[in-house]
């Protein structure tokens, strides 16, 4: 049997306990299938990078597969019949990964760096002194750099 790695994205508006059933539903195919699943991941609800079926934000959830390729396949035809799932990829690997996945430890890192000042700037250090700004003058009109002729009227 194959080893698989199976990350899908789940509508915005279904609760995560509507995402745990999916999961539970596509680990029933796996294993009527022959197969079995190890790692069950839910990374939450995170923002897209582009509006999928006028969806902004998705739940995403990562699956260890180990299973014959006939099972596998079941499990994305019933994916794509399924108008709970935005997208879907299933990828063969060569072993499966020990611990948590990337986006879990970049979100447990990204919770554990919001305390303190409460902002996302990073550590600026001291400034010091800054001195005297001072009057800064007439800084003249700003909005004509003579760089352009006069522009055209509107119509």
């Amino acid at each position: 049997m194959a080893l698989y790695e199976h990350v899908f994205l789940a509508r915005q508006d279904v609760s995560a306990q509507q995402v745990d059933d999916l999961v539970n539903t596509y680990k029933g195919i796996i294993e009527s299938g022959g197969g079995s699943v190890g790692r069950i991941e839910n990374w939450g609800l995170k923002s897209l990078s582009y509006r999928i079926n006028k969806n902004r934000k998705a739940h995403y959830a990562l699956m260890d597969i180990d299973a014959p390729s006939e099972a596998v396949q079941e499990m994305e035809r019933q994916m794509r019949f399924n108008e709970d799932i935005l997208r879907f990829i299933t990828i063969k690997v060569d072993a499966h990964e020990e611990g948590p996945s990337a986006m879990l430890q970049k979100r447990e890192r990204d919770d554990r760096g919001r305390g303190g000042r409460g902002g996302d700037r990073g550590d600026r250090g001291d400034r010091g002194d800054r001195g005297d700004r001072g009057d800064r003058g007439d800084r003249g009109d700003r909005g004509d750099r003579g760089d352009r002729g006069d522009r055209r009227p509107r119509d």
